[in-house]
């Protein structure tokens, strides 16, 4: 009985040890995932004075005019709503830990007294059902652990898209009011030389009544445009998590220019079979559920087993020493609905695996349609439309000056010319936004899930005070 409690306990004691927390916590494999897809850096805030390192890096970012990139490295680095999932991963590696380290052995005492007779009952009791599927179980975390690494590293992939996308909306919206400014300046000379020749017979109460109204709907655009300008920024504030002084940050005036040519994909569905991670995390977690399911098969009998040894003294009678094994008999439960349940979560996973395949296909071949069709119409405006526009303006000020027309005419060409113009810059944004759905296509759409629920969950939260 010595031996065999001395073995016991040396072999409790040696798989205690095998289970350890990692370095970094699981937030190296996020980090390479960014620096690699993104060539960004990012920074898991744990005390105060990774706080302050950070807060010291976004405010020498926010000190030029704030570029795509840096908008996005802010916001990596920043915000609050993905440092809640990096959290995660602690609580990840947490569970993966304590499902490499088996229970805490039972003691049980008992004082027994008959007549004058008084009986000591010891006991040590191990959970050895859980320490026979402590390799299973813990293979099955360790799986999950690393399904919730990828859901963090596609989190992190989503607030990157949405920064960019709010960036150039932001950007956008700031351009556009001043073309609805010149617009509404357009507007309000012609109704003010509109009144002065009304005023002394020269036009007629309809043409003024005309420009005037077009004065009126110039002046709804422009705080139409004002509130699309606020809003924007205020998103991409959100995503950014700045507060307090920070929110003087200062936007560049114009959108990049278009590149010469767009980006071709022939084989644009391949590649996002190879590296999207939402695939790859699907596929873990079906991996996980067939463990689990091998797992339900070798334990359907074995629901609670555990082994005690038992120490029994008597001031009247030797010790008693021995050993005691208790099982639940299968008389009424055999497991067989347990195992009928992990059967059916993995053909489920199965199905979702496939429909998730074949909605990346789609998602893809959607995105890169898009990037190309925006390109182009983009590039329209660009090289036909507005070249177009220019040549009827100077037509019509050559015009002007000969006095075959009048200055209501020039100003109404002139109001169409910077319509064109904020038409070119509107499809200059859907454009951009287009190729950054392209790249976030090709890395994966964020899925919630029991394991990465947190890391897929990241919002547009408010920075924290």
């Amino acid at each position: 009985m010595r031996l065999l409690e001395t073995c016991l306990l040396g072999g409790v004691l040696l798989l205690a040890g095998c289970a350890g927390f990692s370095a970094d916590g699981g937030f190296g494999t996020v980090e390479q995932a960014a620096e690699r897809q993104l060539d960004k850096r990012l920074s898991w805030a744990r005390s105060d004075g990774e706080r302050a390192l950070v807060a010291e890096r976004v405010n020498e970012l926010l000190a030029e005019p704030l570029s795509a990139d840096d908008a996005v490295q802010i916001a990596l680095l920043n915000n609050r709503g993905l440092q809640a999932a990096f959290d995660q991963l602690g609580i990840g590696e947490a569970e993966r830990v304590q499902a490499g380290r088996i229970p805490n052995p039972g003691f049980s005492f008992g004082r027994l007294e008959r007549g004058s007779e008084v009986e000591y009952e010891r006991g040590l009791h191990f959970n050895l059902a859980r320490l026979i599927a402590m390799p299973m179980t813990s293979g099955i975390e360790a799986k999950r652990f690393e399904q919730l690494q990828r859901q963090t590293s596609l989190a992190v992939f989503d607030l990157a898209t949405r920064t960019r996308k709010a960036w150039y909306r932001a950007v956008a919206a700031q351009e556009s009011l001043g073309y609805q400014r010149q617009v509404m300046e357009a507007a309000e000379t012609g109704a003010e030389l509109a009144w002065r020749l009304a005023a002394v017979g020269n036009y007629s109460k309809l043409q003024q009544a005309q420009e005037q109204s077009f004065y009126a709907e110039a002046g709804l655009g422009l705080i139409r445009a004002e509130q699309a300008r606020l809003q924007s920024r205020e998103q991409l504030t959100r995503l950014l998590g700045l507060w307090g002084e920070q929110l003087g940050y200062r936007l560049p005036e114009r959108l990049p220019e278009l590149p010469e040519e767009a980006e071709a994909l022939p084989d644009v569905e391949r590649l996002a079979m190879a590296q999207r991670l939402d695939i790859q995390a699907m596929r873990l977690d079906a991996e996980g559920l067939a463990r689990n399911l091998g797992l339900s098969k070798t334990t359907r009998f074995i629901n609670v087993l555990e082994l005690g040894v038992v120490n029994n003294r008597s001031n009247e009678e030797p010790t008693q020493r021995g050993y005691e094994i208790s099982v639940e008999l299968p008389l009424f439960d055999w497991s067989g609905a347990k195992v009928a349940k992990a059967e059916a979560q993995y053909r489920q996973m199965l199905n979702r695996a496939a429909q998730i395949a074949i909605d990346a296909r789609s998602q893809v071949r959607e995105a890169y349609l898009g990037y190309r069709s925006n390109y182009d119409i983009a590039r329209h405006y660009r090289d036909e439309v507005l070249p177009l526009r220019q040549r009827i303006a100077e037509e019509n000020l050559l015009r002007y000056n000969g006095m075959f027309i009048s200055t209501f005419e020039l100003l109404a060409d002139a109001r169409r010319q910077i319509l064109a113009v904020d038409g070119y810059l509107q499809a200059q944004r859907d454009f951009w936004l287009a190729s950054a759905d392209l790249d976030m296509a090709l890395l994966g759409a964020p899925e919630p899930s029991t394991a990465g629920a947190a890391a897929a969950a990241v919002v547009e939260a408010p920075a924290g005070h």
